[in-house]
């Protein structure tokens, strides 16, 4: 009979803690967000971004009460990508941004190129997930 209590148990608390975990991830609601362009961003983010380029990278930078949250894509083949933002939203327990490589037309310069995006929103005092 013990068992099956602490097995019930197990299996309510395990329900429990899922449905409060997905509730966290819940969007609450929408962020209003600007692209930066490469002229308007901080000098010390731009420095940290050249040394990461290379490489895939996501990062966040404060500046008073606004946040620049950056996602680099690394090194490409060739120029002629662009980056989208489908989504940037808050839940209870995060700041969700979603993006988007997309890729170069035919007509692209074979060159070499480190595509990245930064964008600026209102500062939250919350984690980033990236997706």
């Amino acid at each position: 009979m013990k068992q099956y209590l602490f097995v019930a148990i197990f299996v309510i608390s395990f329900f429990i803690y899922g449905c409060s975990s997905q509730a966290q991830k819940e969007k609450v609601s929408d962020l209003d967000f600007t692209v930066v362009e490469e002229n308007a961003i901080p000098e010390e983010l731009k420095n940290v971004i050249e040394e990461k380029k290379e490489a895939p990278f996501h990062m966040s930078y404060t500046n008073k009460d606004k946040i620049y949250i950056v996602v680099g894509y690394g090194e490409q083949q060739t120029g002629g990508y662009s980056i989208e933002v489908p989504q940037l939203y808050k839940t209870e327990s995060s700041i969700v941004i979603d993006t988007n490589l997309i890729g170069p037309t035919k007509e692209a310069v074979a060159k070499k190129s480190y595509p990245y995006i930064v964008v600026m929103t209102q500062f939250e005092d919350l984690p980033i997930e990236y997706q």
